[in-house]
């Protein structure tokens, strides 16, 4: 099919997520490889955001693929009552791989799913039913994680189920760049600790984090607060559940972020790079003790293609492509590269506000006014905003454009000339931008 054809037909025929269909100008794209997607046309995008923060060893792996054909010929399904090969060898691997007492994994599709049976996890275990999780959050689209989801996409899903309680992030959502963290991290917890007196500690079963918030800012945590809130949840035997679902499998430098901050959680959940989305699959991993009680207890959770053959292949040629090929440490360097460069349009343009990453994960916002005033609000969007869009997708950038801010989230295989030709892209856009700068 020429580009139309595809695109008129999925439009016709195909819905569209977190949109109205009429509203939706879809790329039309036929093939992709390494950091490039390419359009029927043969124009090329530099894949700028890996999708959606998810394809982080880059499209279209040759190994990955030679696994997949390898477990196809093999197997491709059986019930999740059997035990497989593929089965065996990725449990393993991964409890090789995640820190601390976290051996055991329960999988699934996606994020969503992880998270979804984390909550139920959590609930079985403790006996309790209220669930804490912060505003500035996403942890999925099905309806229960609607309601862990602290974003605006959770209000047009309300009301759901009874016992999600939010509580404010520790950064604040106009926070000042370089304000005190162990100041923030102290107010917060202290905030956090009366919140559990008033809900009844005895109720809540356990608390969602993302370990980095991801679609809400890219927001590492302030200093010391992640171990922080880890020993005040345990000291009123609440677990504490880190969403590593977009911030794991190398997106920050390590394979895990809660790695940075000394302290593991009592579960994790994660999806997206566990195949740089090659094929569907999530994941939940669950602490000694947790998983001793599931040994004699009964984990009410089921999916028909719980520990599907083929996606755990996947898994496993995608992990040891990231290892092999030292996209670690790659995006550890290239972290550094990304800072020097969002450090240098914050100087050259008015209308940067400022940039953060780690690793290859990040986000730069943008600001109308010298008084900081984003250049789109909250849950919003400007002309300025837009008009930016438009420059990136015309240039050959593909990357997601979100209220006031842009996300900068390459494939951990990027080069460093790859990544500076992406600023360059970024530096001419702000060139736009700029024209909408206040003074």
């Amino acid at each position: 099919m020429n580009a139309d054809e595809m695109i008129e037909l999925c439009k016709k025929h195909s819905m569209y997520t977190w949109s109205a269909g009429n509203a939706v100008s879809p790329i039309p794209v036929e093939r992709a490889e390494g950091v490039f997607m390419y359009e029927p046309s043969g124009k090329r995008h530099y894949d700028f955001n890996s999708q959606l923060m998810s394809v982080n060893i880059g499209h279209h792996h040759p190994k990955v693929r030679e696994a997949m054909k390898d477990q196809v010929d093999k197997l491709l399904y059986v019930f999740p009552g059997t035990a497989t090969e593929v089965r065996a060898r990725l449990s393993k691997k991964l409890a090789g791989l995640v820190p601390g007492n976290i051996n055991t994994f329960f999988y699934t599709l996606g994020g969503a799913e992880a998270n979804e049976n984390a909550l139920k996890a959590a609930r079985y275990y403790t006996g309790r039913h209220k669930i804490l999780s912060r505003y500035r959050s996403y942890h999925g689209a099905t309806n229960a994680c609607m309601q862990l989801t602290g974003d605006p996409r959770r209000i047009p899903n309300e009301p759901g189920g009874a016992g999600f309680v939010k509580v404010m992030d520790p950064w604040p959502y106009n926070y000042k760049f370089g304000d005190d963290e162990e100041e923030i991290t102290r107010n917060n917890l202290e905030y956090l600790e009366e919140v559990i007196m008033y809900e009844g500690h005895d109720q809540i079963a356990a608390m969602f984090v993302e370990t980095i918030t991801g679609t809400n800012g890219v927001l590492a945590p302030p200093k010391g607060y992640l171990k922080g809130l880890k020993e005040l949840l345990s000291k009123y035997g609440i677990l504490m559940i880190c969403d590593e679902v977009m911030a794991g499998w190398g997106r920050s430098g390590k394979l895990f972020a809660f790695e940075h901050y000394d302290f593991v959680p009592d579960i994790v959940t994660f999806a997206k790079g566990l195949t740089s989305s090659y094929m569907p699959l999530g994941a939940m991993g669950v602490s000694d003790p947790i998983a001793e009680h599931f040994k004699t207890n009964v984990f009410w959770g089921g999916l028909t293609y719980n520990s599907h053959p083929l996606a755990l292949r996947t898994a496993e040629a995608a992990i040891d492509v990231m290892l092999e090929e030292n996209m670690l440490e790659n995006a550890t360097q290239l972290g550094k590269v990304m800072r020097s460069e969002m450090d240098r349009l914050t100087e050259k343009h008015p209308s940067v506000k400022e940039g953060r990453c780690i690793g290859l994960f990040g986000m730069m916002d943008l600001q109308k006014n010298s008084q900081g005033e984003r250049m789109a609000p909250y849950n919003g969007t400007s002309e300025a905003m837009g008009k930016l869009g438009a420059f990136f997708r015309e240039n050959g950038l593909f990357t997601f454009v979100r209220w006031g801010s842009f996300m900068c989230n390459p494939p951990l295989c990027i080069t460093e000339e790859q990544l500076l030709e992406c600023f360059e892209i970024i530096d001419r856009g702000l060139d736009v931008t700029d024209q909408y700068f206040e003074g």
